[in-house]
């Protein structure tokens, strides 16, 4: 399937059988198509996607590569080149790009930057307006989105968040989880384009239940791999082979794809880039705040995050400086 097909939001959705179909959950109901919008005046969406890093560029290389008429925008201009030398357009600020395109995709590193991008000088929602959408699928709490997305409907623009489970990897293989909540119209338009990115997405109603929902599975994954981290250091005290420890976890009920993917490189001291601690502690962060808010005591999620906090002080000295690397 290409962008190609895929026309500005009209009055008729028509579902569509060819191309690899990815799952999906709309309040609960599953189901495996496709949608394609009849636009009212047949000219195709054009894409903007703001926020160029280590999950914003493949998603971005992603679309391009599907057809999409992309134009993007990074802090670093330079990061923009390649997506360029592919075919991207680019603009110089947010709100060029938002004023030129009908739907923005925004991948920010935190709540500050998401707020900044969209709403401080010349951000998007200076472009946005009535008929256009905003898709932010940083990982941000559910204030930060609820504010954006109040300065976005302002506007008279849609706003949907969409963050993602996934890192590099995933990005790369369009193989992204996206947790949506927001305008449901406008979930509708952009589904094409999150199966291009993704394997699956969620509907779950109104804003901020993305962002719970996102901060809610890192908290589970911090825990999950601090305690991990601590078994293959244990097991190689005691004496025992840490990539037998890994094969035994992957044959048990407690196998996980992330155990098996993380842990031979890190038995290996081996860290590639592929989601920054600072960012796996910014979400732990915010998962607890999340909790506090709720009155849920956390105390499993709490430690691992004073772990997380300790690792990134003692960054330099251990070289512990990506998630996954493991405490030792």
């Amino acid at each position: 399937m290409h962008c190609d097909g895929w026309m500005k939001w009209g009055t008729v959705q028509i579902h569509i059988g060819t191309g690899t179909a990815k799952s999906h959950n709309v309040s609960g109901s599953a189901t495996t198509e496709l949608f394609v919008s009849i636009p009212d005046d047949g000219s195709p969406i054009t894409v903007g996607f703001l926020g160029l890093g280590i999950m914003g560029s493949p998603m971005a290389l992603n679309l391009i590569k599907s057809g999409c008429d992309v134009t993007v925008w990074n802090r670093t201009k330079s990061k923009c080149d390649p997506l360029i030398s592919m075919g991207a357009k680019y603009k110089p600020s947010p709100e060029e790009v938002t004023a030129a395109c009908d739907v923005t995709f925004a991948m920010l590193a935190d709540p500050e930057c998401a707020m900044e991008v969209a709403c401080g000088k010349h951000g998007a929602v200076s472009g946005m307006g009535p008929g256009k959408g905003y898709v932010d699928v940083s990982t941000v709490d559910g204030g930060t989105s609820k504010l954006i997305s109040g300065h976005i409907k302002a506007s008279g623009a849609s706003f949907l968040e969409a963050p993602v489970s996934g890192s590099k990897k995933p990005a790369e293989d369009g193989q992204l989880i996206f947790l949506t909540a927001g305008d449901k119209s406008l979930y509708e338009t952009v589904t094409p384009f999150l199966d291009i990115m993704g394997k699956s997405r969620f509907y779950l109603g109104e804003v901020g239940n993305g962002a719970a929902m996102k901060l809610i599975v890192n908290m589970i994954m911090g825990s999950m791999m601090a305690t991990f981290s601590e078994g293959l250091l244990l097991s190689e005290k005691v004496g025992l082979d840490p990539n037998v420890l890994v094969e035994v976890v992957s044959k048990g009920a407690i196998s996980a794809p992330m155990y098996a993917l993380k842990g031979p490189s890190m038995v290996k001291s081996i860290y590639p880039t592929a989601f920054p601690l600072k960012h796996q502690q910014k979400d732990m962060r915010l998962a607890l705040g999340l909790a506090e808010s709720v009155s849920q005591p956390t105390p499993i999620s709490a430690a691992a995050n004073e772990l997380y906090k300790e690792c990134i002080q003692i960054s330099s000295a251990m070289q512990c400086n990506r998630f996954g690397s493991g405490y030792n």
